[in-house]
């Protein structure tokens, strides 16, 4: 290759090309900014806002099990995808004594649209302080500019307790596989 530049500033200009590579594959990347809580360890209790802007505490659920699933942005794909078999299965989820939360980190009206649209039937819990986000380990940085909450799912016994942990989901039939997994730890 002919180039106008001297070899030593060829080399300068691959190095460059490199760091910029690496710069946007960081860039690119999630990067978690807490550790969650531990299977049998105690639930973080929250106080978060619903659709309708009525608050919700972990504590007002105890004695009954807790599906608490975070995910990254309202009406999105996933999260659409996630959300509707979350409704399509809610009464087989009723049925075994549950309640679902979804968590975000977007705003009250955010979460009042989406529920709306696509005719959500449990509370989905904004988090715009992310501070319960990050209670459970789930808080990401993206893109190195912006935080949103990661694809996780807890089950939560109604003593307040972790029962299973999914980390970074796949939205696309995760509905069933939680209600499975709640089915097997109440018969165990």
């Amino acid at each position: 290759m002919i180039s106008a530049y001297p070899k030593d500033r060829r080399m300068n200009m691959r190095s460059i090309s490199r760091w910029l590579s690496g710069l946007a594959l960081g860039l690119l990347a999630t990067v978690a900014l807490a550790s969650s809580p531990k299977v049998g360890s105690p639930a973080p209790d929250f106080r978060l806002q619903d659709q309708t802007g009525k608050w919700v505490s972990l504590k007002e659920q105890r004695g009954k099990w807790v599906v608490l699933y975070f995910y990254p942005k309202d009406n999105t794909p996933g999260c659409t995808t996630q959300a509707c078999e979350f409704r399509d299965d809610i009464f087989a989820f009723r049925r075994e004594g549950a309640v679902i939360y979804g968590v975000s980190v977007d705003d009250v009206d955010s979460k009042k649209a989406f529920a709306k649209e696509h005719s959500l039937p449990f509370s989905v819990l904004a988090d715009p302080s992310k501070q319960t986000t990050a209670a459970y380990g789930v808080l990401q940085k993206m893109l190195g500019m912006f935080e949103i909450a990661r694809r996780d799912t807890f089950i939560i016994y109604p003593e307040g307790r972790i029962a299973k942990h999914w980390e970074k989901v796949d939205a696309k039939g995760h509905s069933v596989m939680v209600l499975s997994e709640l089915k097997r730890l109440k018969g165990a």
